[in-house]
């Protein structure tokens, strides 16, 4: 084996998305690869490593590192993970991971703090994330912590992509059979996937001609609707804003921070989406609810949180840090721009 050449190894393992980055202690990015999403709520703890250690594989080799094991590739791994919610699937990932003995230092956590240290590096500091679903951690300076299971439904979550774009379509359906309000989802989801009615579309999903996950894509057709000034779209854009706010100002009344300045970073595909009506939505129930708050939105991917979180393990410095952050948000839009490309191919 090789000497040692990373700092870091950077995990960021989403539902729909994985991202793998090697990186050396003055931020130089020497290796990254991404690949399907690794939640092992969704495809299992098999699959799970399965994924991440192909991936690891291709960020090594991209790196120059020796691949003949990947073993001791990095001093410290910061994985970030959808799906380590309960204190028992943190420690059984920690374990899995552990056994490949990537680096010599190891933290393994939930994804969502990955998005709190890309937003902020505020001692009291609350993180929301909307993206293929919804989630919430906190931070005080004094080491205190709040979460939320998030499990969905059972554990009384409420929003989230998946949600969003199944609720847009039960509202279309009801609409085109008359159980429900009328609305304009009813032509836009019909539109959106180009058939002739809404009952069609689900028939299409029933039968597997649609992908299920393509659901994820009304959430913009509901922006759209709701812009537009449809009610029955406007109420899931405001009952989504209302479910931001309210996770954000429970986890500061966990940590006694709802009277005192902190800050409150939102991100995922759906908020960074910035649509005016739930961003602004969304803005001004903070701005009532925690008045002393400054609200943060992210663009960057949580890889990069992942990876500013091994940086600061390492005690690296504000340039390395700087010089990670551009080089891997480089790479993540490439990566992006060049998916988007092969779905239109």
């Amino acid at each position: 084996m090789g000497p040692v050449t990373a700092a870091v190894l950077a995990i960021d393992g989403g539902n729909s998305k994985t991202d793998v980055a090697l990186v050396s202690a003055d931020g130089t990015l020497l290796g990254h690869a991404r690949g399907p999403g690794s939640c092992h709520q969704n495809i299992g703890i098999d699959a799970t490593m399965d994924v991440l250690s192909s991936l690891v594989a291709a960020a090594a080799t991209e790196a120059g590192l020796d691949t003949s094991t990947v073993a001791g590739i990095a001093g410290h791994a910061a994985v970030y993970l959808a799906g380590a919610d309960l204190e028992v699937e943190v420690e059984m990932l920690h374990g899995r991971i552990a056994e490949r003995g990537w680096a010599e230092d190891l933290v393994v956590d939930n994804d969502t703090f990955a998005l709190l240290r890309a937003g902020t590096q505020s001692p009291d500091r609350v993180a929301v994330v909307c993206g293929a679903g919804i989630n919430c951690v906190g931070v005080a300076a004094d080491g205190r912590s709040v979460r939320f299971p998030s499990l969905g439904r059972i554990s009384g979550d409420w929003g989230g992509g998946g949600a969003l774009g199944v609720h847009a379509l039960y509202l279309a359906v009801r609409a085109e059979d008359g159980r429900g309000a009328a609305t304009g989802l009813r032509d836009a989801v019909a539109s959106h996937f180009d058939c002739p009615t809404v009952a069609e579309v689900t028939a299409a999903i029933h039968l597997g001609r649609l992908p299920f996950e393509r659901l994820h894509e009304l959430v913009l057709v509901l922006f759209e609707v709701a812009a537009a000034g449809d009610d029955v779209a406007r109420r899931v854009v405001d009952r989504l804003a209302r479910e931001v706010m309210l996770m954000a100002t429970v986890a500061l009344r966990g940590l006694d921070l709802l009277d005192r300045p902190a800050d409150i970073v939102l991100g995922g595909g759906v908020l960074a989406a910035r649509d005016p009506l739930l961003l602004g939505t969304t803005l001004e129930l903070l701005a009532t609810a925690a008045p002393k708050a400054t609200v943060v939105v992210v663009d960057d991917p949580p890889v990069v949180g992942a990876a500013l979180l091994g940086m600061d393990a390492v005690g690296a410095g504000h340039a390395a840090e700087r010089a990670l952050r551009d080089a891997l948000l480089a790479r993540t839009q490439a990566a992006a721009v060049a998916a988007r490309n092969r779905v239109r191919r």
